[in-house]
């Protein structure tokens, strides 16, 4: 960096330091103010643009700077949220109400997670929020993401905040954002953000950071009190309602082992209470992970799909004879099943896909009316498996695909039951519409605790898929970059190279997902299908500098004897796929 450069940008630093509301991030800011002569590349990053806000609300690294998650940055996001719930009011029914007036107050609920300042950025969000007009209510204590979902609607909020940034690495925060009440349509009542709400709040945010001066925020009224700190009750009657997701009518079954962790995060204490209350008793928590812990001391990543993350539960399962391992993510809104295999004698984290497969068929056999006018409706997003909608045909439901992310599978009409690979279930939309890592956990521990009295297990129920559909193997490959430009030359490769075949199956159909579709909004990705049934999906992720690429191949099986035959196929040609994946991409070169 040339030395005016670098000198107009601790200038530049100099000014957000002297406005900075947190003295520990000024004071994190004049450190790198002072090192930048040296080492130059952090306060570069910390300053490179505004942090921006789109459909997954605000998700990065803590710290100072405009692209970082700091109390500034938050305090500007709560800003614009309120603007743009201001904004709806007005324009309520279709027409703006009398000048000067809404057509309704606004009404609100902020949560956050045990990490590092979610409880601060919540408050100050409350404050803000407040001081606009708008009713607003703050969770009592750190609860999982769920929770938050649940109380929008449960409280008729136009909104919901919730403070995390789920299982990624301990260094980051996130804002999330969710609408309900009178600000939205029905089928979006509780639900993630889309367009154009994203765009319009991110205006809101840009006007608010034009009003003063650099990384000021003295003009954002902020209420000292005037909100509502919720009482235990709300907490209760989510455990209520999601422990009444059970059936124990149809399963009465409860003699099951389950061992739990919830990742350092929240859901511990509502995930055991939820299970309890379902007669599910015999629980036992990983102890060196069962109180919050923003540091996450015994995980790499607090991400149940990050190897080693479930090894302290498999251990634990081992001593106790358990019959099942539950993890939670930090902030429970995803949950991953852990069993023991027959075969092996093993413990197993089953992939996402399988886990939906595993709660598609079990929700069959729960029941659920058929006929012209309601069948039951299941849906995954398109890098998820197509083994949904065949055992949703084989019962006469409905199948519905989305675009990756449940703010689009929480929005399909009528939904019975919604997925996606990366461990997020949606098993009750009636009670929330979003990924629930607790009530998905309990309808597991049902099945399981139904199979164990049958004398199966869900390595059976797997396998009885497999013969009548097809042995359907997923894999997901995810590339992190340093250099966000990687991405954007990978995906161009993609479309101007396209790849002619994976594991020596032609591709007969290639769709450009930035198109978009009728059925499907644009999205950056590109989804190829080969001859042989063998689907490959790249797209960039929306939260992290990654490049995903989800592959699933299907191998015909006809007799239960074929199996493991199938499974050594299977997994002889994912391998191959990866190494073509590989070559399409261009990894050798980067």
């Amino acid at each position: 960096m040339a030395a005016l450069e670098l000198a107009a940008l601790r200038e530049a630093a100099a000014v957000w330091a002297a406005n900075d509301p947190d003295p520990a991030t000024a004071q994190a800011l004049q450190e790198l103010i002072a090192d930048a002569a040296a080492d130059p590349a952090e306060l570069v990053d910390s300053f490179a643009g505004d942090l921006q806000f789109g459909t997954a609300g605000l998700r990065a690294a803590m710290g100072p700077g405009p692209n970082r998650m700091n109390r500034t940055v938050v305090r500007r996001a709560a800003a614009g949220v309120a603007a743009h719930l201001l904004a709806l009011a007005q324009e309520h029914d279709g027409g703006p109400a009398p000048v000067g007036g809404l057509s309704y107050r606004p009404r609100a609920v902020v949560g956050f997670d045990a990490r590092h300042n979610s409880s601060a950025f919540a408050a100050e969000t409350a404050a803000i929020f407040t001081a606009a007009g708008i009713e607003t209510y703050l969770l009592p204590a750190p609860l999982p993401t769920p929770v938050l979902a649940y109380a929008v609607r449960a409280l008729s909020c136009e909104a919901g905040i919730m403070v995390t940034a789920s299982h990624n690495p301990k260094q980051d925060n996130g804002y999330k954002v969710y609408l309900g009440g009178r600000a939205v349509a029905a089928e979006a009542q509780g639900v993630q953000i889309v367009a154009p709400h994203d765009a319009d709040i991110a205006g809101h945010i840009a006007a608010v950071a034009r009003a003063g001066e650099f990384g000021d925020t003295a003009a954002i009224g902020m209420a000292e009190q005037g909100w509502t700190v919720l009482g235990p009750e709300l907490v209760e009657n989510y455990i209520a309602a999601a422990a009444a997701v059970a059936d124990p009518g149809t399963f009465p079954a409860r003699g099951l082992r389950i061992v739990h962790t919830s990742m350092h995060g929240v859901g511990h204490e509502t995930a055991l209470a939820v299970l309890a209350q379902a007669g599910f008793s015999d629980v036992h928590p990983v102890p060196e992970q069962a109180q919050p812990d923003p540091g996450f001391p015994t995980v790499a990543f607090p991400n149940p799909e990050e190897p080693g993350a479930m090894d302290l539960a498999f251990a634990l399962a081992e001593s106790v004879d358990a019959d099942l391992v539950l993890a939670n993510d930090p902030d429970a809104d995803r949950v991953a099943l852990g069993a023991r295999n027959p075969a092996t004698g093993q413990w197993h984290q089953l992939h996402g896909d399988q886990v939906g497969a595993l709660l598609g068929a079990h929700l069959v056999l729960r029941g659920g009316a058929v006929d012209a006018g309601a069948a039951p409706v299941f849906a995954n997003s398109i890098v998820s498996s197509r083994l949904l909608a065949k055992i949703a045909a084989a019962a006469g439901y409905q199948h519905r695909e989305t675009l990756t992310g449940f703010k689009w599978i929480s929005r399909v009409p009528g939904l019975t039951f919604g997925y996606e690979e990366a461990l997020g279930y949606c098993v009750a939309p009636e009670l929330v519409r979003d990924k629930d890592g607790i009530s998905a956990g309990l309808l597991l521990a049902e099945m399981a605790a139904a199979l164990k009295a049958d004398g199966r297990t869900v390595f059976d129920v797997l396998d009885e898929l497999a013969l009548v559909h097809g042995l359907h193997v997923s894999n997901q490959m995810s590339i992190r970059v340093e250099d966000p430009s990687d991405i954007v030359a990978m995906m161009d490769r993609l479309r101007s190279q396209p790849p002619a075949a994976f594991d020596g199956s032609a591709v007969t159909e290639h769709k450009d997902l930035s198109v978009g579709t009728a059925d499907l909004p644009a999205t950056d990705g590109m989804a190829y299908l080969t001859r042989n049934g063998t689907r490959v999906i790249v797209r960039p992720s929306g939260t992290e500098p990654k490049l995903k690429c989800y592959l699933e191949v299907i191998v015909p099986v006809a007799e239960a004897d074929q199996l493991d035959a199938a499974r050594s196929e299977a997994q002889r040609a994912l391998a191959a796929v990866v190494l073509d994946v590989e070559g399409a991409l261009g990894l050798e070169n980067l």
